[in-house]
Protein backbone atom coordinates (compact mmCIF):
# COMPACT_ATOMS: atom_id res chain seq x y z
CA UNK A 1 0.00 0.00 0.00
CA UNK A 2 1.29 3.45 -0.90
CA UNK A 3 0.92 5.73 2.12
CA UNK A 4 0.42 9.47 1.77
CA UNK A 5 3.05 11.80 3.11
CA UNK A 6 2.20 14.12 5.99
CA UNK A 7 2.59 17.83 5.19
CA UNK A 8 6.21 18.60 6.06
CA UNK A 9 7.60 15.17 5.05
CA UNK A 10 10.19 14.71 2.30
CA UNK A 11 9.35 12.31 -0.55
CA UNK A 12 12.37 10.61 -2.14
CA UNK A 13 12.30 9.64 -5.83
CA UNK A 14 15.09 7.05 -5.54
CA UNK A 15 13.66 4.56 -8.05
CA UNK A 16 13.16 6.97 -10.94
CA UNK A 17 15.40 9.97 -10.09
CA UNK A 18 17.96 9.04 -7.41
CA UNK A 19 18.88 12.05 -5.30
CA UNK A 20 15.72 14.04 -6.09
CA UNK A 21 13.28 14.75 -3.29
CA UNK A 22 10.28 17.00 -2.76
CA UNK A 23 8.07 18.13 0.09
CA UNK A 24 4.92 20.12 0.73
CA UNK A 25 5.23 22.36 3.79
CA UNK A 26 4.20 25.64 5.45
CA UNK A 27 0.46 25.00 5.03
CA UNK A 28 -1.32 27.99 6.62
CA UNK A 29 -4.07 30.58 6.22
CA UNK A 30 -2.58 33.35 4.12
CA UNK A 31 -3.77 36.28 2.02
CA UNK A 32 -2.45 36.46 -1.57
CA UNK A 33 0.12 39.19 -2.30
CA UNK A 34 -1.62 40.59 -5.41
CA UNK A 35 -5.14 40.69 -4.01
CA UNK A 36 -8.02 38.24 -3.93
CA UNK A 37 -9.44 36.71 -7.10
CA UNK A 38 -13.13 37.50 -7.74
CA UNK A 39 -13.86 33.75 -7.98
CA UNK A 40 -12.69 33.30 -4.38
CA UNK A 41 -15.35 35.56 -2.90
CA UNK A 42 -16.46 34.29 0.53
CA UNK A 43 -13.64 31.70 0.59
CA UNK A 44 -10.68 31.55 2.98
CA UNK A 45 -7.26 31.73 1.35
CA UNK A 46 -4.41 29.46 2.35
CA UNK A 47 -0.94 28.83 1.02
CA UNK A 48 1.65 26.09 1.02
CA UNK A 49 5.14 25.68 -0.34
CA UNK A 50 6.56 22.94 -2.53
CA UNK A 51 10.34 22.51 -2.25
CA UNK A 52 12.37 20.38 -4.65
CA UNK A 53 15.89 19.40 -3.57
CA UNK A 54 18.64 18.02 -5.79
CA UNK A 55 21.06 15.80 -3.86
CA UNK A 56 22.82 14.47 -6.97
CA UNK A 57 26.08 15.53 -8.63
CA UNK A 58 24.45 17.09 -11.70
CA UNK A 59 21.74 19.66 -12.41
CA UNK A 60 18.12 18.58 -12.93
CA UNK A 61 15.63 20.62 -14.96
CA UNK A 62 12.48 20.94 -12.83
CA UNK A 63 9.01 21.96 -13.88
CA UNK A 64 6.04 22.37 -11.55
CA UNK A 65 3.15 24.25 -13.15
CA UNK A 66 -0.59 24.54 -12.72
CA UNK A 67 -1.57 21.22 -14.30
CA UNK A 68 0.85 19.23 -12.18
CA UNK A 69 -0.80 19.65 -8.81
CA UNK A 70 -4.24 19.11 -7.38
CA UNK A 71 -5.55 20.34 -4.04
CA UNK A 72 -8.53 18.67 -2.35
CA UNK A 73 -10.22 19.85 0.84
CA UNK A 74 -12.80 18.55 3.29
CA UNK A 75 -13.93 15.03 4.04
CA UNK A 76 -15.49 14.68 0.55
CA UNK A 77 -12.28 15.76 -1.22
CA UNK A 78 -13.72 18.75 -3.03
CA UNK A 79 -11.36 20.69 -5.29
CA UNK A 80 -9.94 23.86 -3.78
CA UNK A 81 -9.84 27.07 -5.80
CA UNK A 82 -6.24 27.48 -7.00
CA UNK A 83 -5.18 31.07 -7.53
CA UNK A 84 -2.76 30.81 -10.45
CA UNK A 85 -2.26 34.58 -10.63
CA UNK A 86 -0.82 34.77 -7.11
CA UNK A 87 1.03 31.45 -7.09
CA UNK A 88 4.70 31.18 -7.96
CA UNK A 89 5.56 27.99 -9.86
CA UNK A 90 8.83 26.35 -10.90
CA UNK A 91 8.92 26.62 -14.68
CA UNK A 92 11.87 24.95 -16.39
CA UNK A 93 14.38 25.77 -13.66
CA UNK A 94 17.75 23.97 -13.48
CA UNK A 95 18.28 22.90 -9.87
CA UNK A 96 22.02 22.50 -9.40
CA UNK A 97 23.60 19.90 -7.09
CA UNK A 98 22.89 20.42 -3.41
CA UNK A 99 20.40 23.21 -4.17
CA UNK A 100 16.66 23.71 -3.80
CA UNK A 101 13.84 25.43 -5.68
CA UNK A 102 10.58 26.40 -3.97
CA UNK A 103 7.13 27.20 -5.34
CA UNK A 104 4.51 29.05 -3.28
CA UNK A 105 0.92 28.11 -4.07
CA UNK A 106 -2.18 30.07 -3.05
CA UNK A 107 -5.57 28.36 -2.86
CA UNK A 108 -8.95 29.02 -1.24
CA UNK A 109 -11.84 27.02 0.14
CA UNK A 110 -14.68 27.08 2.62
CA UNK A 111 -13.34 27.53 6.13
CA UNK A 112 -15.20 24.49 7.50
CA UNK A 113 -13.34 22.25 5.01
CA UNK A 114 -9.78 23.42 5.68
CA UNK A 115 -9.11 20.97 8.50
CA UNK A 116 -8.47 18.38 5.79
CA UNK A 117 -6.17 19.39 2.92
CA UNK A 118 -4.64 16.90 0.48
CA UNK A 119 -2.06 18.02 -2.09
CA UNK A 120 -1.10 15.76 -5.00
CA UNK A 121 1.97 16.61 -7.08
CA UNK A 122 3.54 15.15 -10.20
CA UNK A 123 6.86 16.82 -11.04
CA UNK A 124 8.59 16.88 -14.36
CA UNK A 125 12.32 16.27 -13.97
CA UNK A 126 14.61 16.32 -17.02
CA UNK A 127 11.58 15.99 -19.33
CA UNK A 128 10.36 12.85 -17.51
CA UNK A 129 7.29 12.63 -15.28
CA UNK A 130 7.75 11.49 -11.70
CA UNK A 131 5.11 9.38 -10.00
CA UNK A 132 2.26 11.26 -8.33
CA UNK A 133 2.61 11.70 -4.59
CA UNK A 134 0.11 12.96 -2.02
CA UNK A 135 0.61 14.97 1.16
CA UNK A 136 -2.13 15.04 3.82
CA UNK A 137 -2.55 17.81 6.35
CA UNK A 138 -4.88 20.58 7.37
CA UNK A 139 -5.12 24.17 8.48
CA UNK A 140 -4.74 24.23 12.25
CA UNK A 141 -3.08 20.79 12.29
CA UNK A 142 0.56 21.19 13.48
CA UNK A 143 3.22 20.01 11.04
CA UNK A 144 5.77 17.36 12.09
CA UNK A 145 8.64 19.86 12.19
CA UNK A 146 6.72 22.08 14.61
CA UNK A 147 5.95 19.39 17.19
CA UNK A 148 8.38 16.50 16.78
CA UNK A 149 6.09 14.32 14.69
CA UNK A 150 3.13 14.39 17.09
CA UNK A 151 -0.01 16.32 16.24
CA UNK A 152 -1.55 17.49 19.52
CA UNK A 153 -4.99 19.01 19.20
CA UNK A 154 -5.73 17.43 15.81
CA UNK A 155 -9.28 16.24 15.40
CA UNK A 156 -9.56 12.50 15.97
CA UNK A 157 -11.37 11.93 12.67
CA UNK A 158 -9.30 14.21 10.41
CA UNK A 159 -7.37 12.61 7.56
CA UNK A 160 -4.09 13.86 9.01
CA UNK A 161 -4.91 12.25 12.37
CA UNK A 162 -5.90 8.98 10.70
CA UNK A 163 -2.69 8.89 8.65
CA UNK A 164 -0.66 9.72 11.74
CA UNK A 165 -2.26 6.87 13.74
CA UNK A 166 -1.70 4.47 10.84
CA UNK A 167 1.98 5.40 10.46
CA UNK A 168 2.58 5.22 14.21
CA UNK A 169 1.00 1.74 14.25
CA UNK A 170 3.23 0.60 11.36
CA UNK A 171 6.43 1.80 12.99
CA UNK A 172 5.44 0.86 16.53
CA UNK A 173 6.10 4.36 17.90
CA UNK A 174 2.67 4.90 19.44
Amino acid sequence: MHEPNIVGDWQEYDDEHPGLRVRVHDLKKDEPPRGRDDHAKDLVYFSFRVTVENRTGQSIAIQLEDGQLDVRIGSDGEGAFLDWRNSQFIEGFDVYPLRRATATIFAAGREDQLEIVDVQIQLRADEEWTRRCVWAGGIGVPQPSACGGKRPGAAKDSIAAQVSRFLEGETGTA
